[in-house]
């Protein structure tokens, strides 16, 4: 028995990265799944999107799983787009009972003049486009006696990002748009909460551009020259984690097991939204050792 057995999850941004591992594990829970991704370039991202071909793979990836899996290209900014596929996916598979809305840009940027178009675009993605996919998927989840939606937010949902005002705003935004929710449509029994992770090994977080923002003096950098600055933002000893590390919080939320919980923000950010003021314990022993490494350096000159 799993826990999503007869169950329908829909998923956003599911091509790749925490989409892709949501639309896995629910489907090695016994879900069937319907994925949905833009598949084509945001104009201003640094970063290659997710493609059509990565979308089919995800579709091959839960076929494996012996469950069966819808794929659509749709732009979750648009509501009409959301609802065809949505109603397309409900009529082929019967209902629908859980609705993972995952998608989402980061698009840092200042406050110059040249931020207003940068605000606007992921505004619209990251917040405007979770509240258009709910109003698709909600008159299917009444249909089905209930469900459950789950938003993925951030660390950024709790805490303030430096240079990245619109994707703060936009992420602190889910989160009244999670208990709205959640007291709305309580009495059709769909609850309504978010998850709200750290760093996460996806594109969006590991990607040229940010290499070059998080080590601004190392020509041609590397992975393994963005952990130090990563881990810095955590408690835990870990520069970032795992999709899969979010989509059991995903499974918890959208199974039985939470059949009672609603309205709240899950963090699975690894200490990063309860970091103490002041300098944290890794950077701390970090910066001693470096000092320590320069004193050495002082005395060998004499």
């Amino acid at each position: 028995m799993g826990k999503m057995d007869g169950k329908v999850a829909l998923i956003t941004g599911g091509a790749r990265g925490q989409g892709r591992s949501h639309a896995i594990r629910l489907a090695e829970e016994g879900a069937d799944i319907v994925v949905t991704d833009i598949c084509e370039q945001i104009e201003g991202v640094h970063y290659p999107l997710a493609t059509k071909e990565e979308l089919d793979e995800t579709v091959a990836l839960v076929e494996k799983l012996g469950r069966r899996c819808l794929g659509y290209q749709a732009d979750a900014r648009s509501g009409d787009q959301m609802r065809e596929v949505t109603d397309a996916a409900v009529a082929e598979l019967g209902r629908l009972d859980t609705v993972a809305i995952n998608h989402g840009i980061g698009l840092p940027h200042g406050t110059d003049a040249d931020s207003l178009s940068i605000w606007d675009t992921v505004i619209d993605t990251n917040l405007s486009a979770v509240w258009r996919t709910a109003v698709a998927a909600i008159p299917h989840l009444r249909n089905s006696g209930g469900g459950s939606i789950i938003v993925t937010g951030s660390a950024a949902s709790l805490v303030g990002l430096y240079n990245n005002a619109a994707y703060t705003t936009a992420k602190h935004g889910l989160i009244g748009l999670v208990k709205c929710l959640a007291a709305d449509l309580s009495q059709d029994g769909i609850r309504a909460n978010a998850v709200l992770p750290t760093n996460v090994n996806t594109k969006l977080f590991v990607n040229d551009y940010n290499l070059s923002r998080f080590c601004p003096n190392k020509e041609n950098p590397t992975i393994d020259d963005m952990r130090f600055t990563a881990q810095s933002l955590n408690l835990l000893p870990i520069p970032w984690v795992e999709p899969e590390v979010i989509s059991h919080a995903v499974l918890y939320l959208a199974s039985d097991d939470a059949k009672y919980v609603t309205g709240i923000a899950l963090p699975v950010d690894a200490g990063m939204t309860i970091q103490p003021p002041g300098i944290g314990p890794f950077l701390g022993a970090r910066l001693g050792e470096l000092e320590y490494q320069l004193k050495e350096a002082r005395e060998a000159r004499g």
